[in-house]
C-alpha cells in the first residue's frame, strides 16, 4: 500500500510544474519524480505530466508563429491557449487531490511516453 498523502503531493507537484513553464525547471520536476518515486500512480501521473509539456511548448510554437506571420491578428488565441493550458491544470490538480488512486489524462494531447 502506498502512502496517500505523499501520493497526492507528488502528483499535484508533477502537474502543476507547468506553472513554471518558462524555466527547465518546470519539465524537470516530473521528470526527477518519475525516476525518484516507487508509486505507479505517481509515475503514471508524472509521464502525463511531461508529455503536457511537449504539447504546451509545441503548440505554444505553432501559434507564436502563426502570430508572427498573421502581424498579430492571431493574438487572441495566444491567450486563448494560455488560458487552455492553465485550466487543463488546474483540473489535473483538482483531479489528483481529489482521486489519488487513479492518475488524471489530459485530454486531446498527444503522448510521446
Amino acid at each position: 500500500m502506498y502512502d496517500s498523502d505523499k501520493r497526492k503531493i507528488l502528483s499535484a507537484l508533477s502537474h502543476g510544474a507547468i506553472f513554471l513553464s518558462a524555466t527547465l525547471v518546470s519539465i524537470g520536476l516530473p521528470i526527477a519524480i518519475f525516476f525518484l518515486s516507487e508509486d505507479p500512480v505517481v509515475k503514471e501521473n508524472a509521464k502525463e505530466s511531461v508529455n503536457f509539456h511537449f504539447n504546451v511548448w509545441l503548440y505554444g510554437a505553432i501559434i507564436t508563429g502563426l502570430t508572427w506571420i498573421t502581424f498579430g491578428l492571431l493574438l487572441p488565441l495566444a491567450g486563448l491557449w494560455f488560458l487552455v493550458h492553465w485550466g487543463l491544470t488546474i483540473w489535473a490538480i483538482f483531479s489528483v487531490l481529489n482521486d489519488p488512486d487513479k492518475p488524471f489524462r489530459y485530454p486531446f494531447i498527444f503522448r510521446v511516453f
